[in-house]
């Protein structure tokens, strides 16, 4: 199991000023010159900070202009707070990394694959609602070999297999943590980091 890259989650938050940072923008986006005169430091510390509040998708940005705003990336701060739970306490004796299905998450799967992929295994369109959308992503990811590391033009080609937008896709493998980049190689997270679709209404 890749232990380091729940670790490397956990490290962007042991920082004072990161955690200041965060609270911050709690309540909406803020600029960088922004949060340096609240914190009384140098846009440098920030741009620092944010650079790895970034790395382990803590936060987001949006650039307007010369501008550059950032706001919490809270679906991912809650869901690996969940992930880290049950990475924990997860049970001692369990065989795989996923628990056995209920019969109406099986049943939710089954239904999203119906209708999202053609019977030759193709992706129709990448669903918009988030639900819908980690299945099929997870349906994606399941098929790729644990441990690998992949180059991009292997991740793109593998994508392409089944839908020809292979940049967002990919970007949305990164973005719901199923797979982890670094210097532009791939390879996928533990499934215990992945955004989870069965804690969603």
């Amino acid at each position: 199991m890749q232990l380091d890259k729940v670790v490397n989650y956990h490290k962007a938050l042991a920082d004072p000023t990161r955690i200041k940072i965060l609270i911050l923008i709690a309540d909406g986006e803020l600029n960088g010159q922004i949060l340096a005169e609240k914190l009384s430091v140098t846009p440098a510390t920030i741009t620092h900070h944010t650079t790895k509040l970034r790395e382990a998708s803590l936060i987001n940005e949006r650039r307007d202009k010369n501008t550059i705003y950032f706001s919490l990336n809270h679906y991912f701060i809650k869901n690996n707070a969940s992930a880290t739970e049950d990475l924990i306490y997860r049970k001692a004796n369990s065989k795989g990394d996923m628990d056995i299905l209920r019969d109406d998450q099986k049943r939710m799967i089954d239904s999203v694959i119906k209708n999202f992929f053609t019977s030759d295994g193709k992706l129709k369109s990448l669903p918009v609602q988030l639900k819908k959308k980690l299945i099929v992503l997870e349906h994606l990811v399941s098929q790729l070999d644990k441990g690998r590391k992949y180059s991009e033009k292997e991740i793109n080609d593998f994508i392409k297999n089944f839908h020809d937008d292979f940049a967002t896709i990919r970007r949305e493998f990164i973005m719901h943590q199923f797979m982890f980049r670094d210097n532009q190689i791939y390879e996928l997270n533990p499934q215990e980091m992945w955004a989870r679709w069965e804690v969603l209404s």
